[in-house]
C-alpha cells in the first residue's frame, strides 16, 4: 500500500534535505580552512575555472555560481593576488575580462580536489550505494524538473 504524501512530508523532506547539506558543507568549509587555508567560496571558483581551462568570462563565473559580480571580483582579486589565476582583457571589449587558472592554481586546486572528494565520500560513507545512486538519480531528476518551471 502506497502512502499518501502531505505537504508535512514534504516539508518534513526539506527540512531534512537542508540539515544534511548545511552539516555537509560547514564540515567541508572547516575542513579546506584548516587543511589548506582557503575558503569554500575560494574553492568553488576554482573548482569552476578548472572546469573551464580556457577560462571564463567574469558575468559567466558570477552566473554559474550564483552570486553577484562584487562577489567574485573580491574572490579573484585575492586568487589573483596569490598567482592562482590571471585576467585578460576579452578581445573587442576592454569592459570584460577573462579569467584562467594559472599553473600553479590548476596544481593547488588539484590537490584540494583529491581532498575534498575524499573527505565527501567519508562524510556520505554510511550510505549504502543503492541509496547514494537512487538518492542521485531522484535530486538530479527533480532539478531538472526544476529547471523547467522557472
Amino acid at each position: 500500500m502506497v502512502s499518501d504524501c502531505t505537504s508535512k512530508d514534504r516539508l518534513r523532506l526539506w527540512i531534512r534535505l537542508l540539515r544534511s547539506s548545511r552539516a555537509i558543507e560547514n564540515e567541508l568549509r572547516e575542513r579546506l580552512r584548516r587543511e589548506f587555508d582557503v575558503t569554500l567560496p575560494r574553492f568553488d571558483v576554482l573548482a569552476a575555472l578548472h572546469r573551464q581551462p580556457d577560462g571564463m568570462l567574469m558575468s559567466e563565473l558570477s552566473r554559474y555560481l550564483m552570486v553577484s559580480n562584487g562577489n567574485v571580483t573580491g574572490i579573484i582579486d585575492r586568487l589573483e593576488a596569490d598567482g592562482q589565476v590571471v585576467r585578460a582583457r576579452r578581445a573587442g571589449d576592454r569592459r570584460a575580462s577573462i579569467v584562467r587558472l594559472t599553473d600553479k592554481g590548476r596544481t593547488e586546486f588539484e590537490a584540494m580536489a583529491g581532498e575534498h572528494e575524499t573527505w565527501v565520500a567519508e562524510l556520505l560513507g554510511t550510505l549504502v550505494p543503492d541509496d547514494v545512486e537512487k538518492l542521485s538519480t531522484v535530486l538530479h531528476d527533480f532539478n531538472l524538473n526544476w529547471g523547467t518551471k522557472a
